[in-house]
């Protein structure tokens, strides 16, 4: 058996496994000394395979969680800490500091990205641009709000000075498929907006947050942002018991959102801001361009494997172009080249998830068993830490494929001759986040577009479903979100409209007339943030 390294670019090679020792609590990185879980990569260094020691972590529980609660706890200090009342523009200033240190890790996370969760070198590099660039784009979305409220208003005699204040302490739990985007987008609007945070990276894709650990400390007052290490269970349950956090801000699965959620004994004070699973149909009408439709369902379901919330996970087909569809894009996934993330042109990389592979033959297996088949010839070859994407066709609702969010390379198939039977099935879905609609005809589309938008919050027309841009509204129905993340809506999430108010007289005007001038009052103000 051979054990010879592979032939790897060094700039992409792994010299050295980073043993995670610190954690950062109340501004100070504190050494750990206790158990640590060992931190491995599906990708293999040598010929014969072998997961990759990509390093360690602390294995972190109780105390610690309730450490970095009180120091969050500490630091918001019943709504007087030094960053909930700080003036805008500090907190800004903040946050500049943090994303320009941030900017010169770029090739050190990249690389992680890729080493950790398996992504593209194209993707790795998208994801970490894209992240600097929603946290400029969050402050000068903040600026402008600064600006929008930077003055009083009167109704009934009664003067009210509005504007958005923070909710407390937030515990930010990302997912491991963006570990940096997505956790950063709740991550980011929470902590500018005035609130404090305890932060716990997802199980994969963790260690790329620690070269940032250093620019979390110096960027933002002490206990502001706290990161602990370990299993969600350990750590953020205790934190939950107490009923002292105010937000539960959660990337990831409705049964761990609903779970953490019920752990808290004061649910009226808890705001939810959760982005969840997801099962998006294609829906393909009989007058759709073929081609232009092949390319973007091909693109929907393999996208990262299909490791997406926003992923296409299952696509009904009309009757009429269901074999002439299904013959050019079984053939277009197995054109698909499988590799290494680092490798030119790669559009499949290993699964993340050492168990991965065996849960997506499990629904090949119970599909097959229930009159499916599969339609590529790849489909279903296994690899140490891939399974082939699978096109399987007819899927049936009793089957597992068409019920559970698959998360992964295998792509169920379900013909239609009725619109209302996609429709019918979209409306008893437990998800309601996005779906892609492919066709031509406006007489056609029109109200399926008007009964779409009623069912979920985002229609694609002739287009794969997305994020971005994060302009847009992100969000879902039923058990696919709550809040609404995109950079504008972020801010509001984690915030609550707040003002003064007074009545219309000599004493009050006079007094506000003062609080303006003395420039006291980082809340009382008017200057206008350029």
């Amino acid at each position: 058996m051979s054990t010879e390294k592979t032939t790897i670019p060094a700039e992409f090679q792994i010299k050295a496994p980073i043993h995670q020792n610190t954690y950062l609590v109340n501004g100070e990185l504190k050494e750990w000394k206790g158990n640590t879980t060992e931190v491995f990569s599906t990708i293999s260094e040598t010929s014969t395979y072998k997961p990759t020691l990509l390093g360690s972590i602390p294995d972190m529980g109780e105390p610690e969680a309730l450490g970095a609660l009180d120091a969050a706890l500490e630091a918001y200090d019943k709504g007087k800490g030094v960053w909930p009342t700080m003036h805008v523009k500090d907190r800004i200033e903040s946050m500049e500091k943090f994303v320009k240190q941030m900017e010169t890790k770029r090739e050190e996370i990249v690389k992680l990205l890729m080493w950790e969760i398996g992504k593209s070198l194209p993707d790795s590099r998208k994801e970490f641009d894209r992240t600097v660039e929603y946290i400029y784009d969050t402050i000068e979305d903040y600026k402008q709000l600064d600006r929008d409220s930077a003055k009083f208003q009167k109704n009934q005699g009664v003067y009210a000075h509005v504007k958005r204040g923070p909710l407390g302490v937030v515990l930010c739990l990302g997912p491991y498929n963006y570990p940096l985007n997505e956790t950063f987008a709740l991550l980011i609007p929470a902590i500018i907006m005035g609130n404090t945070a305890i932060f716990k990276p997802a199980k994969h894709g963790v260690l790329l947050i620690t070269p940032l650990l250093e620019a979390f400390q110096n960027s933002f007052p002490k206990g502001v942002i706290n990161v602990l290490f370990g299993r969600g269970r350990a750590v953020a349950a205790p934190i939950m018991q107490t009923g002292k956090v105010d937000v539960l801000a959660l990337i990831g699965n409705s049964k761990s959102a609903n779970a953490l959620q019920n752990q808290h004994p004061k649910s009226n004070r808890l705001r939810l801001v959760l982005g969840l699973e997801a099962k998006n149909p294609a829906i393909v009408l009989p007058d759709a361009d073929l081609n232009l439709t092949i390319e973007e369902v091909l693109a929907g379901t393999t996208s990262f494997n299909g490791q997406r919330c926003t992923a296409l996970k299952v696509v009904y087909l009309h009757e009429a172009i269901q074999e002439n569809f299904l013959k050019q894009f079984a053939e277009k996934i197995d054109a698909l080249k499988f590799g290494n993330p680092w490798e030119e042109g790669v559009k499949l990389t290993p699964l993340p998830e050492p168990g991965k592979p065996a849960y997506i033959q499990e629904l090949i297996d119970d599909a097959l068993a229930k009159g499916a088949k599969i339609i590529n010839k790849k489909g279903g070859q296994h690899f140490d830490n891939y399974i082939w994407p699978a096109v399987l066709y007819p899927v049936t609702r009793d089957m597992r494929v068409y019920q559970e969010e698959q998360f992964g390379p295998v792509i169920p198939v379900l013909s239609f001759d009725d619109i209302e039977q996609p429709l019918d099935d979209m409306a008893e879905s437990n998800y309601g986040q996005q779906v892609s609609l492919f066709g031509k005809d406006v007489y056609t589309l029109s109200p399926l577009i008007d009964t779409l938008v009623n069912l979920v919050c985002r229609v694609n027309l002739n287009s794969s479903c997305q994020r971005g841009p994060d302009v847009y509204p992100f969000t879902g129905r039923k058990d696919s979100a709550q809040a609404t993340l995109s950079v504008h809506d972020a801010l509001r999430s984690f915030s609550i409209r707040t003002f003064v108010a007074f009545k219309d007289n000599e004493l009050n005007n006079e007094t506000v007339q003062q609080l303006l001038e003395a420039k006291l009052s980082n809340f009382v103000s008017t200057d206008y943030i350029l």
